[in-house]
């Protein structure tokens, strides 16, 4: 008899981003080890997505069942142009307006703890359903957005038999930008019991670092015990189709979303004095870039030198990756991105191409890279160590250590996942 796993996730293709790449790729492998996933998600037609991936349909294994419910779609003052759905940490909140500050007041003081809350009595009721009819003993909530976890407490209270996994992929109250909804105190108060009674309710909790779950750990005792990191990944299938390139240029890629939380002056001032060095390059966006960061590469870099390119799909994204001279990593500037590891970071390391990561130096991210080979993580002001490294790389010295990577494939993640089953 095959064992069954219920997946309730917002986040599902047509959907895009790293949160629907995770699980995707969890149940593409979970068959292998003898789990049957069925996937519960919001109707795309119900959904408020910040991007959208069609190419990842098709990724959607044949055999694998996801059941779709409708939701209240609290996003609808955005309705008339869905590209206004704010993206992570508001990169393409374009107003700056008293008018877009109440907005998101509203948002962060009325829809606690996120507006895709609308979906929670539709999943809810389907969720018990499907508990019922398919005999299902194991639940996985995944988040954000964390409204999802509210799903998984109230399905733990109606069946205390169930083993109960919460996903928690990003900080809750402490994620960077928490302070842009302007949260109340008793806004603040009610988030913050939100995410203890998860906390404390789950049966086992996955985090995707050990900064994250050490942060997590110090709200509820008897977290810590419970935890279990497992670091997203990359698919190697993804990666088997496309050859690496070097183009004629040098060309510095950055692949995602580049938000005003995302410090990027002094690598702006590093390529200047790479630049002076008679070294001429391409630095290359593809993705969602902030307006007021975009006008500030382009008045320090100049127009010739840059290139941006708006959101593409996945595969598209990885032969980005493929065709860049060296890859841009940011972690946002903010006083718990030690835990910050962005989904991307591994796809980077899979890509095979050298990384300039700007962040905390004693950090997850720089930890990951550090054992897969790379050695490049820099603060954010460190313009000569940047330029330098940049200088050393034009000059063809080898600058990577091929290490392993695959403990970091999604097969091998799947592995650990499995091991929390019951």
């Amino acid at each position: 008899m095959t064992n069954k796993v219920l997946i309730i996730t917002y986040y599902w293709p047509p959907s895009g981003g790293a949160g629907v790449q995770r699980w995707l790729k969890f149940s593409k492998y979970l068959p292998e080890f003898g789990w049957e996933p069925i996937i519960l998600t919001v109707d795309p037609e119900y959904a408020a997505y910040p991007v959208k991936d069609n190419s990842l349909i098709k990724d959607i294994p044949s055999s694998l069942r996801f059941i779709t419910t409708p939701a209240t779609d609290y996003f609808r003052i955005y309705k008339k142009d869905k590209s206004k759905i704010p993206a992570a940490g508001f990169a393409n909140d374009t107003e700056g307006t008293f008018k877009a500050k109440i907005l998101r007041f509203i948002r962060g003081n009325f829809f606690i703890p996120d507006p895709r809350r609308g979906w929670n009595k539709y999943s809810f009721k389907k969720a018990c359903e499907l508990i019922e009819t398919e005999n299902i003993k194991n639940v996985i909530t995944t988040s954000p957005p964390h409204s999802t976890q509210l799903i998984g407490l109230k399905i733990k209270k109606k069946y205390p038999g169930i083993i109960w996994i919460a996903d928690l992929r990003d900080p809750w109250t402490d994620i960077y930008y928490y302070k842009q909804f302007y949260p109340t105190m008793i806004s603040k108060w009610l988030d913050s019991a939100f995410e203890k009674s998860v906390l404390k309710n789950a049966d086992k909790i996955i985090t995707v670092g050990p900064s994250l779950k050490n942060l997590f750990s110090l709200k509820a005792t008897g977290v810590e015990n419970k935890t279990t990191v497992i670091t997203n990944g990359f698919d190697e299938d993804d990666f088997s189709v496309i050859a690496p390139s070097s183009p004629a240029l040098f060309t510095i890629s950055y692949i995602g979303t580049l938000s005003d939380a995302y410090p990027i002056e002094g690598f702006l001032d590093a390529l200047k004095r790479f630049e002076k060095n008679k070294q001429s390059f391409k630095l290359r966006f593809i993705g969602t870039v902030a307006p007021k960061q975009k006008d500030h590469i382009l008045s320090n870099i100049g127009e010739p030198s840059t290139e941006f390119i708006s959101y593409v799909d996945h595969s598209a994204a990885i032969s980005y990756m493929a065709a860049a001279s060296v890859l841009l990593l940011i972690i946002p500037d903010h006083r718990s991105n030690r835990s910050i590891i962005t989904g991307k970071l591994f796809e980077y390391i899979a890509a095979g191409k050298p990384i300039v990561c700007l962040g905390p130096v004693d950090g997850d991210a720089a930890a990951i890279l550090r054992k897969a080979g790379h050695d490049s993580i820099f603060t954010y002001t460190d313009t000569v160590g940047i330029s330098d490294y940049l200088s050393a790389l034009t000059s063809g010295k080898p600058m990577i250590e091929k290490l392993s990577a695959k403990e970091f494939s999604r097969y091998e993640l799947t592995k650990q996942l499995v091991s929390l089953l019951k």
